[in-house]
C-alpha cells in the first residue's frame, strides 16, 4: 500500500489535500464549533496544530467544497454561501511596540490585497482594521469571518522585557476592541494562542468570547488520539513498540482524550523512528528559566502539582503563576479533574510524557544549575547506581554534582541558604533520567519528599 506523504512543515489544508498528504479529519469538530458559537477562543501549546485548524476554517467559510470531498463535512455544509475572511496570522519581529505596529499594518495590507479593498487610513492600525471589516461587509454583502492565529505572540515574545510586553498588550487590546464595535458586520471569530490572558486585559468588551480550551467536546480539536495512532498512522509505525511510543509522546490532556503532539509524531516517523526530543527541541523555554530563577521555584512540586480554577484564568505579565505558565506552554498537562465538596474544581497536573520530562530537566540543568559539560556523565552514573541499587555510588555521584556547581552560582545571592535549591538539583537530575519519579507524595504517615522507581527498586 502506498503511504501518503507526511505534511512536514505544512500548515495549510489546501496544500495538504492538493499534495495528497496525510490529514487527520477535524471537520466534524469544526462544523460543531461553527454551528455553536460566534466568538471562540482556543489555547493550546505551540506546534499543536492550531494553524492547520485555522486554515481548515478558512477553506470552509470560503466555500472551497472540492478540498473536503473525502472529509466529514463534505455533505453537511451549505457550500453555496461564501463568506469573506480576514486572516490575521502573527509572525515576525515583535520585540518592540513599533515592530508590532508594523507587523499589524503589514497583515492588514495583505488582507486588503486578498479582498481587493483599499483602506483610506493605512497608518493607524486600529482604524484600518475597523475600516477593513466595514468595507469587506459592504463589498461582499455578507458578514465577515475573522481568524486570528497566535494572538498573543507580541506579548509572549517579550516576557523577558515586561515593559515592552505591557506596551504590546495595550496595542493588541486597541486592535482587538474593533471587533466589539463592529459586531453587526461579523459572522464568526476564531482566536488561537498559547496563553490565556484575562479578557479584561486584552479582549476588552468581548464578553461573548467563548473559551473552548477546556471544553471536553473540543478536547481533540488539535493533536492525535490513540485511535489515530492505531488506525490512520499505524502503517507509518511499522516495527514501533506502541507502548514505548505512548510513554514518550502521549499524555497531553485538555479534559478530553489523551493526545500526542502531531509535530512530534511526524518528526518521529520522519526521523527513522528514533526517540528524541522533537517538540521540545524546537524552542528553548527561556522565559520559564527566568521564572524559575526569579521565584526560586521548588521544582520537586512538579511531580505532584494541584491548582484550582485559576487554571481557567490567565496569567498577567506582572503576575505569572509558574504552574499555570507551565500548563499553558505544554510542559504540564491535566492528569485529572476533581470536583470540590464546596463547589468548584481542583486540577491535578503532571508532566505529560517522557520527552518533556527529560528535555525540560535537561534545560534546567544547563541553564539554572549550569552544568552542561559533565551532565551526561552524572546522569549515567545516577542511572546505573539506581538500577543496581548501589547507594554508595549514588551518594558519591551526588557529592560530585554539588562539588562541580560553579562557584558564582552562590556568590552575590542567598541561594546557598535556600534549601529548595539543593532539593531542586537532586530532583532535576533524577527527572532528567526519564524514570518514574513523584515529588511530595502525601501518605497517611506524612509527606514523602521524593519517590523514585527504577528496575524492580523503589527509593524513598
Amino acid at each position: 500500500m502506498r503511504l501518503k506523504k507526511l505534511p512536514l512543515g505544512k500548515q495549510t489544508l489546501r496544500d495538504i489535500i492538493n499534495d495528497d498528504m496525510l490529514y487527520i479529519d477535524k471537520t466534524k469538530i469544526a462544523l460543531d464549533l461553527i454551528e455553536s458559537y460566534t466568538y471562540t477562543f482556543l489555547s493550546r501549546p505551540r506546534r499543536f496544530g492550531k494553524s492547520l485548524f485555522v486554515s481548515t476554517l478558512r477553506e470552509i467559510f470560503e466555500g472551497n467544497k472540492e478540498i473536503f470531498k473525502d472529509l466529514y463535512i463534505y455533505d453537511k455544509w451549505d457550500w453555496s454561501v461564501k463568506y469573506p475572511v480576514i486572516d490575521i496570522d502573527f509572525s515576525g519581529d515583535m520585540r518592540s511596540p513599533e515592530a508590532l505596529k508594523r507587523t499589524i499594518l503589514a497583515i492588514l495590507k495583505n488582507n486588503q490585497e486578498d479582498l481587493e479593498i483599499k483602506c483610506s487610513d493605512t497608518e493607524e492600525y486600529a482604524n484600518c482594521f475597523e475600516e477593513l471589516i466595514k468595507k469587506t461587509y459592504k463589498k461582499y454583502n455578507q458578514k465577515v469571518v475573522i481568524l486570528i492565529d497566535e494572538y498573543d505572540k507580541g506579548i509572549l515574545d517579550n516576557l523577558d522585557q515586561i515593559e515592552i510586553a505591557d506596551q504590546n498588550r495595550e496595542i493588541l487590546r486597541s486592535f482587538y476592541s474593533k471587533m466589539k464595535t463592529n459586531d453587526k458586520y461579523i459572522k464568526f471569530v476564531f482566536i488561537t494562542g498559547v496563553s490565556r490572558f484575562a479578557k479584561a486585559s486584552i479582549f476588552s468588551g468581548l464578553n461573548m468570547l467563548k473559551d473552548i480550551s477546556l471544553q471536553s467536546q473540543y478536547g481533540e480539536i488539535c493533536g492525535y488520539t490513540q485511535n489515530d495512532i492505531e488506525t490512520t498512522l499505524l502503517p507509518y509505525l511499522e516495527g514501533v513498540d506502541l507502548d514505548e511510543l505512548k510513554e514518550w509522546y502521549d499524555g497531553y490532556n485538555f479534559l478530553g482524550k489523551n493526545l500526542y503532539n502531531p509535530y512530534g509524531i511526524l518528526l518521529f516517523i520522519d526521523g527513522d523512528k528514533m526517540y528524541k526530543n522533537y517538540w521540545f527541541g524546537t524552542a528553548t523555554p527561556t522565559f520559564l528559566i527566568k521564572l524559575i530563577k526569579q521565584q526560586n521555584y521548588f521544582l520537586p512540586k512538579l511531580g505532584n502539582t494541584k491548582v484550582g480554577e485559576e487554571i481557567l484564568d490567565s496569567f498577567d505579565t506582572n503576575k505569572m503563576k509558574f504552574e499555570i505558565v507551565l500548563f499553558q506552554a505544554g510542559y504540564l498537562t491535566i492528569e485529572k479533574e476533581i470536583k470540590k465538596r464546596r463547589g468548584g474544581f481542583e486540577y491535578h497536573l503532571k508532566v505529560p510524557n517522557k520527552e518533556v520530562q527529560i528535555a525540560l530537566n535537561d534545560s534546567i540543568i544547563n541553564n539554572v544549575i549550569k552544568q552542561p559539560n559533565r551532565k551526561s556523565e552524572y546522569q549515567d552514573s545516577l542511572y546505573d547506581a539506581l538500577y543496581d541499587a548501589n547507594l554508595e555510588d549514588f551518594r558519591d555521584t551526588l557529592i560530585s554534582i554539588f562539588a562541580s556547581i560553579p562557584y558564582n552560582n552562590y556568590t552575590n545571592n542567598d541561594i546557598a541558604h535556600f534549601e529548595g535549591f539543593y532539593a531542586t538539583v537532586i530532583y532535576v537530575y533524577l527527572a532528567s533520567l526519564g524514570i518514574e519519579i513523584v515529588g511530595e507524595a502525601v501518605t497517611n504517615r506524612g509527606r514523602i519528599d521524593l519517590t523514585v522507581k527504577l528496575n524492580t527498586n523503589i527509593f524513598i
